[in-house]
C-alpha cells in the first residue's frame, strides 16, 4: 500500500484522534460514576461530544506541531474531574477509573483493526470506499495503542501514575504524589531526548501485533 505524506496522514487521523480523546476521558467519567462520584457525570464529561474533553492547546495545537515538527503525536484533553472522597474504596477505584481511560482505547483499537479487514473485503467491489476504511482503520489502531500505552506510563497525572500511586503503600504514595506538578515537565523532557519514544514504541509494536488488521498498520506506519 502507498504511503501517506504528512498532510494525508492529518487527514486520517483525525477522526480516530477525536474519537480516542473522547471516549478515554468519557469511560474515566463513566466509571467513577458507576462507583460513586457523579461530578464528571454533572459536569457533563460522561458524553461523547468531543468540545466537552478538548483542550484547544493540549488536544488541537500542540499535536499538530509536535507531529508535523518532529514526526510524534503527543497531546492531552481536559482531564476528567473525580472526587475520591465520594468513591467506596478510594484508593481501589481510583486506580479502577485510571485504567477505564486505557480500556476503552484498546476495545477501539480492535474496533479500528475490524474495520481495516472491512476495507480489505470490499478492496475488489469498492475501492473508494474500501481505501479510506483501511487508511482509517489502521490510524485508528496505532493512535489508540499509543494512547494506551502512553497512559499507562507510570508518571503522574497519567493513568500509570494514579495505579502506580494506588498499589503504593499509603507513605510512599504521598510521597510519589508530590510529583505530580512536575509530571508534564518530565514527559516533554522524556519526549524531546527521545527515552519516551525508546521506551513506547516496543510496546506499541507488540500491542499492534496481537491486533486485527497489524499487518497493515505496521506496513503504513512503521517502514
Amino acid at each position: 500500500m502507498e504511503a501517506l505524506n504528512k498532510v494525508q496522514l492529518l487527514a486520517v487521523l483525525a477522526i480516530p484522534v477525536i474519537f480516542a480523546i473522547t471516549v478515554h476521558e468519557a469511560a474515566h467519567g463513566w466509571v467513577a460514576n458507576l462507583l460513586g462520584d457523579r461530578t464528571a457525570f454533572m459536569l457533563g464529561r460522561v458524553t461523547f461530544n468531543p468540545i466537552r474533553h478538548i483542550d484547544p492547546i493540549g488536544t488541537v495545537l500542540v499535536p499538530i506541531l509536535t507531529f508535523l515538527l518532529v514526526g510524534f503525536l503527543f497531546g492531552w484533553a481536559k482531564p476528567v474531574p473525580v472526587d475520591w472522597r465520594n468513591l467506596g474504596h478510594p484508593r481501589r477505584d481510583m486506580a479502577l477509573v485510571a485504567l477505564a481511560g486505557p480500556g476503552a482505547n484498546l476495545i477501539m483499537a480492535l474496533g479500528w483493526g475490524l474495520m481495516i479487514h472491512l476495507g480489505l473485503m470490499l478492496l475488489e467491489t469498492s475501492q473508494w470506499v474500501a481505501m479510506p476504511l483501511v487508511y482509517m482503520g489502521a490510524a485508528g489502531v496505532l493512535i489508540n495503542v499509543f494512547l494506551m500505552v502512553l497512559n499507562l506510563f507510570p508518571l503522574l497525572p497519567l493513568d500509570g501514575g494514579r495505579v502506580l500511586s494506588a498499589l503504593l503503600p499509603p507513605r510512599l504514595a504521598a510521597y510519589f504524589a508530590r510529583l505530580e506538578p512536575f509530571g508534564l515537565m518530565i514527559l516533554l523532557a522524556l519526549l524531546v531526548t527521545g527515552l519516551l519514544g525508546a521506551v513506547l514504541l516496543p510496546v506499541v509494536i507488540g500491542t499492534v501485533d496481537i491486533l486485527p488488521g497489524a499487518g497493515i498498520v505496521k506496513e503504513l506506519f512503521f517502514v
